[in-house]
């Protein structure tokens, strides 16, 4: 499922994309954003549909060479330990998983099958295919770690399948490493003998109310939380602090006076660590300083409001 911080990030965009584009067509760009994160969903079931596809096709590989006319022994009598694997049949036989592909239309592995040709040659010639293939042992934890170990070495640093995800949609090159992570702790998590069900988008309804709420009170008062920056940066002229500093600031001091049962301080930690991943280098001891002056003089003047011990 989403996380908080995923979410600030999507908020962020769409924030950034709002205020560059002088778009004021709020709903629109509500929908857009909650689209934007239902997409991300859509990359992780076709992540995970993947193992299917490489699975068959191995499969089919094997049938094709068993009816060869000079088939070796090898051919005829082949090792099915990878077709076998227990994670495979789990994801296979997934109800949601299957009604979400098909609900949604996700034929992407039956149009665009190289990526899984793709998956299935680097897999094959992976030293840890070999090994697993050599291995007496037949378990289902086994199965599981070899699936996790091939995600994690195989499947998740391939170029091609990455710039083949940038290609169908642009918003998957931030969604990746979250959704790696995510497919990573689905396989983890399977057990022997239990269906696999897909989790959900987001955690309760609060984290999805989280979207509308932190983005549309952004939009509305972000003129207002300019003023609150200026306040603070004497020093700054407002046009050099980059774009996206200035809207992680902005963001922040919604959270402080908007939000009430976020801790300030869990707040001005996201938005450093958000910084580290989308702007300067230096942005994170600029955006610390600001906001650690902007928390002090909003926790004098009391304007900051939050409930609950610790939250300040």
């Amino acid at each position: 499922m989403i996380n908080r911080r995923h979410i600030r990030v999507k908020v962020m965009q769409s924030v950034y994309a709002m205020l560059q584009s002088k778009s004021d067509i709020l709903d629109k760009e509500e929908k857009f954003l909650y689209a934007s994160i239902d997409k991300m969903f859509d990359l992780y079931v076709l992540v995970l549909r993947l193992f299917v596809e490489v699975k068959n096709m191995e499969k089919n590989h094997i049938k094709i060479s068993q009816k060869k006319y000079l088939a070796t022994s090898e051919e005829l009598n082949p090792n099915t330990k990878f077709i076998d694997n227990a994670i495979f049949k789990l994801l296979e036989d997934s109800v949601s998983l299957n009604n979400y592909l098909e609900e949604n239309k996700l034929n992407y592995w039956i149009l665009d099958d190289e990526y899984v040709k793709e998956i299935w040659r680097v897999t094959k010639e992976s030293p840890l295919y070999k090994t697993y293939m050599k291995s007496t042992l037949s378990s289902f934890q086994e199965d599981k770690e070899f699936i996790a170990a091939l995600f994690k070495e195989v499947i998740a640093p391939n170029d091609k399948l990455a710039d083949y995800f940038e290609d169908k949609n642009i918003s998957w090159v931030d969604d990746i490493p979250f959704v790696n992570t995510w497919v990573l702790k689905s396989i983890n998590q399977m057990k022997i003998n239990k269906p696999f069900t897909l989790g959900l988008l987001y955690k309760d309804d609060d984290d999805k109310k989280f979207v509308v709420d932190l983005f549309r009170k952004v939009i509305l008062n972000h003129t207002e939380f300019e003023k609150d920056v200026k306040d603070k940066t004497p020093n700054w002229d407002a046009e050099r602090i980059a774009d996206i500093d200035m809207i992680l600031i902005k963001m922040a001091i919604c959270e402080f006076l908007k939000f009430p049962s976020i801790p300030s301080r869990v707040t001005i930690n996201e938005y450093i660590e958000i910084s580290k991943d989308y702007s300067t280098h230096k942005s994170s001891f600029f955006i610390n300083g600001v906001l650690d002056k902007i928390l002090k003089d909003f926790t004098a003047s009391k304007r900051i409001n939050k409930i609950g011990r610790g939250l300040l």
